[in-house]
C-alpha cells in the first residue's frame, strides 16, 4: 500500500467537521511539548527566532509558533494546503511566509534558520534520510531539529492503519492516508541523525489520557455521524506520555562547528 499524499490537496485543515480537524486538536499537545523544550530547557527567546515548518500543511503548528513570536516560515509540496494557510494566516492576522516545496529539497539556502521542525511529515516523505539531510543544511550550526512522527511497531499497525483507516466501524482518517512500512523506529531515525551531524537530545511519546474503551465509543461515535471529527480529536486529549509505541517526538542538535 502506497501512502495516498494527494490528500492533503483535498481535505479542508479548519473545518470542524473534516478528517483534519482531528489533527488539528493533536495540535496543542504537540506545541506545548514543543514549547517547552525551547523556552524551558534551552532557554531560548522566541521573539524573531527563525523557524521552518517542513511538511506545514494548512498551516496548524505554524499559527503557534507565529502567535509565540517566531519568526516562522511553512513549507509543504501541496498546493491547496498552502493556499488554506496563507488565507487563515492571514484572516488572523500573522504574518507567515509560505513556499511550496519538499522536504528532500528545501529551496532555502545553508544555514538560515534557527529551528527546524518536521511534525507528522516523516512518514510522508520519499526519502527520510535526505530530508533530515536537507533539513540540516539549512540549521544555523547550533541549530535544533524538531520532530515527531510514528513508530513502527504492532501497536502502531493496530491504531494507525487499522482503527484510524481500515476499520469502518471506527475509521476517521483518510484511507491510505499512512503505509505502515513507512513508519519509522526511533534507533533508526536517530542512526540518520548521526549520520548528518545531529545529537538527539530526548524521546517522549504522546498518548490519550483517556480509557481504550472511552476512545473506541467516541470513533464508533463519529464513524455514526454524530460527532464531529473536531469533536473526536478533543476527545482523544493527547498528552506527553512515556510510551513511545504509536506516536514519538524529540529533538536533535546540530554541532556549532
Amino acid at each position: 500500500m502506497a501512502v495516498d499524499n494527494d490528500v492533503y490537496n483535498t481535505h479542508s485543515w479548519w473545518h470542524d467537521d473534516q478528517p483534519f480537524a482531528t489533527l488539528e486538536a493533536f495540535t496543542p499537545a504537540r506545541f506545548d511539548y514543543f514549547h517547552d523544550v525551547l523556552t524551558n530547557r534551552l532557554r531560548l527567546d522566541l521573539a524573531g527566532l527563525r523557524v521552518l515548518d517542513v511538511g506545514c500543511g494548512g498551516g496548524l503548528l505554524a499559527e503557534l509558533y507565529a502567535k509565540a513570536g517566531c519568526k516562522v516560515t511553512g513549507m509543504d509540496p501541496s498546493g491547496p494546503s498552502l493556499e488554506a494557510a496563507r488565507a487563515h494566516a492571514a484572516e488572523s492576522g500573522l504574518e507567515i511566509e509560505y513556499q511550496q516545496g519538499f522536504a528532500e529539497k528545501l529551496p532555502f539556502p545553508d544555514g538560515t534558520f534557527d529551528v527546524v521542525y518536521c511534525c507528522d511529515t516523516l512518514e510522508h516523505v520519499t526519502s527520510v534520510d535526505q530530508a533530515v539531510a536537507e533539513a540540516v543544511r539549512v540549521l544555523k550550526p547550533g541549530g535544533y531539529y524538531l520532530y515527531d512522527t510514528i513508530n513502527r511497531t504492532f501497536r502502531s499497525k493496530l491504531a494507525m492503519i487499522k482503527m484510524a483507516q481500515d476499520w469502518k466501524s471506527v475509521s476517521f482518517a483518510p484511507k491510505d492516508l499512512h503505509d505502515w512500512k513507512s513508519f519509522i523506529k526511533p534507533a533508526e531515525l536517530h542512526e540518520v541523525f548521526r549520520r548528518h551531524g545531529l545529537a538527539n537530545q530526548d524521546l517522549i511519546g504522546f498518548a490519550s489520557k483517556r480509557p481504550q474503551l472511552e476512545l473506541l465509543k467516541a470513533m464508533r461515535s463519529r464513524a455514526r455521524g454524530e460527532i464531529t471529527y473536531g469533536e473526536l480529536g478533543r476527545q482523544f486529549q493527547l498528552g506527553v506520555h512515556k510510551d513511545t509505541s504509536v506516536i514519538y517526538a524529540g529533538y536533535a542538535r546540530k554541532a556549532a562547528n
